[in-house]
């Protein structure tokens, strides 16, 4: 029977299929414009809701999984780096999902496509909005209608990520792996015969822009104040800026993917007072000042793959407001970073996470 655990590992989820995701803290861009990818400033942490189960609101151990601590407004990317083989992963905001903007689903969808495609897809830093284009993840509290989700279906009642993995089917993960173990050989016999410097590199997505590597063992969660669990300041994301990124188009057909997703979790958003109340660990220092950091002069970048096509937009996510729309105008000084500081990239074990119901 397939393994269907998902792990953390450090801050690595680790989904069936070999599939690894981080969340990354990153910038918030301004929500006029579009802009290059912005940096990474470090890991979330993770915890699995099962190891806090006298802390945590009732509804979140019915759903399992994991939780981060984030502000509000603060902006996050997911980073793939890491995945070692082909899988579709569908990414929720909210239970709908952020390449299509349908309903969630526990099945593979084509037209439109309702997942993206590992390792070739390296991040995800917002919704597929527009061409070339995606609009940033930044977290709000629900009950605002400012989610993707309640401008999508008009209500808000999961909030946070949902993720679900999907392997090749075996006899096409057969066919890949012996591929790749061949394509191996001709590099190695080609370093032997002169034809070529270096190893061999397995098919991965390339690093993180800005991301840290990703810690060893999971440490052992901290003693949380003892009570009641109670219900807590739920969070959701929401949209802000608009950035250049493809959502690349699948290029397999859709029978070669698994029927039956590998794997799945729940990734619920706390507060940081919240996350202080819940696991007795201090949450990490609020988001960075944006125009300080331009002017350190730290990298931004732009990415882009020649040989893979973008998947066009839906007029849903198309439509969604920015946060701004609900929480007022951002004041915070904005400053251009120079030509000098974008970045081209590319062509130019833990225990087990537990699962729930949702």
């Amino acid at each position: 029977m397939a393994d269907t655990t998902v792990r953390i590992d450090g801050n690595t989820l680790r989904l069936p299929g070999g599939v690894a995701l981080r969340f990354i803290r990153t910038l918030r861009l301004p929500e006029t414009g579009t802009h290059p990818l912005p940096p990474g400033l470090g890991e979330f942490p993770v915890r699995r809701v099962s190891d806090y189960p006298d802390t945590v609101p009732e509804a979140w151990r019915a759903r399992g999984g994991v939780m981060l601590p984030v502000y509000l407004r603060e902006a996050m990317w997911l980073s793939f780096a890491g995945t070692t083989e082909p899988a579709a992963l569908q990414v929720g905001v909210g239970k709908v999902c952020a390449v299509s903007g349908r309903p969630w689903s526990g099945r593979l969808a084509r037209k439109p496509q309702n997942y993206v495609v590992l390792p070739r897809q390296p991040w995800l830093d917002g919704i597929n909005s527009g061409k070339g284009t995606v609009r940033q993840f930044v977290a709000v509290p629900l009950g605002l209608g400012a989610t993707v989700e309640g401008q999508v279906t008009g209500e808000e009642v999961w909030g946070g990520v949902q993720l679900q993995s999907f392997p090749l089917g075996d006899r096409e993960l057969a066919r890949w792996r012996e591929q790749e173990r061949l394509r191996a050989v001709r590099e190695v016999l080609s370093v032997k015969t002169g034809g070529g410097f270096g190893a061999a590199l397995p098919l991965a997505a390339p690093p993180a822009p800005g991301g840290l590597p990703a810690p060893g063992a999971v440490p052992a969660p901290a003693a949380a104040p003892a009570g009641r669990a109670r219900a807590a300041a739920a969070m959701g994301l929401g949209v802000g800026g608009s950035m250049r990124q493809e959502v690349y188009q699948d290029d397999r057909p859709l029978k070669h993917w698994a029927k039956e997703p590998a794997g799945r979790v729940f990734v619920h958003l706390v507060t940081p007072p919240e996350w202080r109340r819940i696991t007795g660990e201090a949450p990490p220092e609020s988001p960075v000042d944006r125009a300080a950091y331009t002017r350190a002069g730290l990298p931004w970048f732009d990415y882009y793959d020649e040989d893979a096509q973008d998947l066009a937009p839906t007029d849903t996510l198309g439509a969604v407001r920015p946060v701004g729309d609900w929480l007022g105008d951002d004041h915070e000084p904005w400053q251009d970073p120079a030509p000098h500081q974008v970045t081209p990239l590319k062509d130019a074990p833990g225990k087990p996470v537990e699962d729930g119901d949702w």
